[in-house]
């Protein structure tokens, strides 16, 4: 492991990431917030702590190997949600401090959506843009986008992809080479952005509010422009886009590669893990909407708005809101924030555990049954018409018992600070599963919360966004001997 070659990209990284701060300069201007100089300090921070990493290093050269991979990426998204969170600190309005700015900066770039601010409909323009830009940038992964347009990270980029891309089977590429992978999977994503912006656009938002909502949308984030969400336009047509993007964005971006490659839609219906995410979000509309109306918590059509809306936004852990789903009757604001653990596919920008993992799980919970009934047979776990090998099945059950474990400790943790049962443990799974609302206290704003419940949270932002291991590896003796 060579410390000058890491020093040296996470430098490019964050010069790269610094240039970010100059669009919500165009948008203070355009709209004459006030606030552009706190981007501008930000940026000239950021650059020149960028600088001051890459420049004495600059000669250094060496291929990455995996090892290097985990530590870029640790460190990168570290520095990135710390330096992040610079403007919102510097700017006199929301002048947030340190914890609540880096909670904030952590929750935008790893699109969980959890904010510690209030009157979001009051805040300068350029503020609302950049949180939602926070979003976009986390959503298919800035160490994606580097992979993608800086050749000097071309040696040895699968290492920084495969720590970045969520999902059980990462060794998988679209294209023989790495770098064309990485574009490949931002012009989709790019082109998801581009298409949702024009028909939020269309039904009758603002150029801004459709820029900003379309970023979180397809980022799969949850942030908005206005307190209220997407309940602010009271639109069953901006809703029903809201909820289109939504599920087609929760989707692997490998798979939609294959459909506009190949140019045939057949690929998603043959997909074993998207007709399981498809099945089991019909399957949770149907309870939601039928229990809200029989609970005459809804007598007229907007049951089956809310109902549905609610149902996607929280199972594909967006959480964008159009009602209070934690007043819902009976089971259902528990069975939705639990549908939030399952998550969405693997390979896209959603959170949770992934659909594939849950799914080899209760393949495998079937093989053992089987194999009680028949001891002497064997048995095999596939996939479609994949057979899955024993290395990936072990590694699911791995991730299931150190995500259990990291989620016991979080919320003694929290539990510890005086929060509630409720409030604790579904914080943390809302950070975990970077989904953003919570149940108790935590339904609406994170800005109550104490100090070392928030760090925690970021913690947790952190792990959920990196899958754990990647951020577990550094902690073992084995990872630092030579």
């Amino acid at each position: 492991m060579s410390l000058l070659v890491i020093l040296r990209i996470v430098g490019l990284l964050l010069m790269l990431f610094s240039l970010t701060m100059v669009p919500p300069v165009a948008i203070s201007l355009i709209f004459d917030d006030a606030t552009w100089d706190a981007f501008v300090i930000g940026l000239g921070i950021s650059f020149a702590t960028g600088m001051a990493l890459y420049w004495p290093t600059r000669h250094a050269r060496r291929e990455l190997r995996t090892r290097d991979g985990f530590l870029i990426t640790v460190m990168f998204w570290s520095v990135l949600g710390l330096f992040g969170s610079l403007p919102l600190m510097l700017a006199e309005d929301p002048s947030l401090s340190l914890t609540d700015a880096v909670f904030e900066s952590f929750s935008g770039l790893t699109t969980t959506g959890a904010t510690v601010l209030t009157g979001i409909d009051l805040l300068p323009e350029s503020i609302r843009f950049y949180r939602q830009q926070l979003q976009w940038l986390g959503g298919m992964g800035i160490v994606v986008l580097a992979v993608a347009i800086l050749p000097t990270l071309g040696i040895g980029g699968m290492q920084l992809y495969r720590t970045e891309i969520p999902g059980p089977l990462k060794d998988s590429k679209l294209t023989p080479r790495i770098t064309e992978t990485a574009k490949a999977l931002w012009y989709i994503y790019a082109a998801l952005t581009l298409a949702c912006f024009l028909a939020y656009w269309l039904a009758g938002m603002s150029w801004f509010d459709a820029i900003g909502h379309s970023f979180s949308t397809v980022a799969i984030g949850g942030f908005s422009t206005h307190d209220a969400s997407i309940g602010y336009f009271d639109s069953a047509a901006i809703e029903l886009i809201c909820v289109f993007f939504m599920v087609i964005s929760s989707l692997s971006f490998g798979l939609h590669f294959a459909v506009w490659r190949e140019k045939r839609l057949r690929h998603y219906l043959v997909d074993p893990e998207f007709r399981f995410f498809i099945i089991f979000l019909m399957l949770l509309v149907t309870i939601t909407i039928a229990t809200l109306m029989l609970s005459g918590t809804y007598t007229d059509t907007l049951g089956l708005r809310h109902g549905l809306f609610e149902v996607v936004s929280v199972a594909t852990t967006t959480g964008f809101g159009v009602a209070d789903f934690t007043v819902w009757p009976g089971v259902l604001p528990f069975m939705l924030f639990i549908a939030a653990f399952v998550g969405a596919c693997s390979g896209s920008a959603g959170g949770g555990m992934k659909v594939i993992r849950i799914l080899l799980i209760l393949k495998q919970g079937l093989r053992e049954i089987h194999r009680l009934i028949h001891p002497n047979a064997v048995f095999s776990v596939k996939v479609g018409k994949m057979r899955i090998s024993s290395g990936v099945a072990e590694a699911v059950w791995g991730f299931f018992s150190a995500y259990l474990l990291l989620f016991v400790l979080m919320l003694m943790v929290l539990l510890a600070t005086g929060l509630d049962q409720v409030t604790a443990w579904s914080a943390v799974g809302s950070a975990l599963n970077n989904l953003g609302p919570g149940l108790g206290s935590v339904a609406a704003h994170y800005g109550d919360m104490p100090a070392l419940a928030k760090w925690t949270l970021v913690m947790a932002m952190m792990f959920g966004r990196l899958e754990i291991f990647t951020i577990l590896v550094l902690f073992t003796p084995a990872f630092w001997r030579r």
